[in-house]
């Protein structure tokens, strides 16, 4: 049963999925804002937001846990020192996705995520 089983494919294997997503996830950790298809958008959203959660606790474990996943460190010290101690007080919804236009070489519906 699939039940409760939410994850967004974005149709890609496993592998090249998880790349994607730690590119954009990396990418909107040091930007701060990024444009990009409505569905990864969401499916980037879940994954920086449990890493935000992790990093309002500054210690050597979770150094390592975002390390692990981040591709450049600029991007680990930046969750550590700016977003984790920005966001300790509140409890969730670090983000917000805005609608745009649909793209117009294949009508992929474009928006843009960004840190609230």
């Amino acid at each position: 049963m699939r039940h409760k089983k939410n994850l967004i494919k974005l149709n890609k294997k496993t592998g090249p999925r998880k790349a994607l997503l730690r590119a954009l996830a990396t990418s909107l950790v040091l930007k701060g804002k990024m444009k990009t298809t409505h569905l990864r958008a969401k499916a980037v959203k879940s994954v920086v937001e449990k890493f935000i959660t992790k990093s309002q606790e500054n210690s050597l474990a979770v150094r390592r846990q975002l390390l692990k996943y981040f591709y450049d460190e600029k991007a680990v010290a930046k969750l550590l020192n700016e977003l984790g101690p920005k966001y300790k007080e509140r409890k969730g919804g670090y983000t917000r996705i805005i609608k745009l236009a649909n793209r117009k070489g294949d009508d992929a519906t474009m928006a843009i995520i960004e840190f609230v």
